[in-house]
């Protein structure tokens, strides 16, 4: 398929779009760590989720997506505890990572934030599997009191473990 913009091979944007996910190698300590996967396309507000949740003691950032297809991906081999995901992603939505992932039971929890804070993307969101829904605009800070306020409440063992299930295979 061609490119809209340059008329080539669509092949250039899905390296581009391969680039920009990444998988972080886990660190001996992050068993202990609360770990996190960045599910955004906007490069600046990874960037500024990254360091704000950087600074945080016993956050692990372990992941970064742009699209859909390697946010499922990327989360299902991180395990984080917590995805903090944009409704608009390159490539698609955030809600598609929802409805892929929230039948599994995975314990997860999403945090959305986004632009589109009217109450049907909220209900949308809500309905496909999101723990919290919050408007990047008036919002963005409540992503860190939130993990911290869940990961202050959840006993270290807890923390320690896997997110997932424990019968359900990686």
């Amino acid at each position: 398929m061609a490119c809209r913009a340059c008329g080539a091979d669509t092949a250039h944007m899905e390296n581009d779009i391969a680039e920009r996910t990444r998988v972080f190698p886990a660190e001996d300590s992050d068993d202990a760590r609360t770990r996190v996967f960045l599910a955004e396309d906007s490069d600046d507000i990874r960037t500024r989720l990254s360091d704000m949740l950087g600074k945080v003691p016993g956050i692990a950032i372990v992941g970064e997506a742009r699209i859909p297809t390697l946010a499922i991906e990327g989360i299902l081999r991180t395990r984080p505890h917590f995805v903090v995901l944009d409704i608009q992603l390159a490539s698609g939505s955030g809600i598609e990572v929802l409805r892929t992932l929230s039948p599994m039971k995975t314990g997860i929890v999403f945090i959305m934030l986004t632009n589109h804070s009217a109450p049907q993307y909220r209900n949308a969101c809500m309905r496909a599997g999101a723990s919290h829904f919050l408007d990047k605009t008036t919002e963005f800070e409540k992503v860190k009191e939130i993990i911290q306020d869940l990961c202050h409440t959840r006993p270290a063992a807890e923390r320690s473990g896997s997110s997932f299930n424990s019968e359900r295979k990686p």
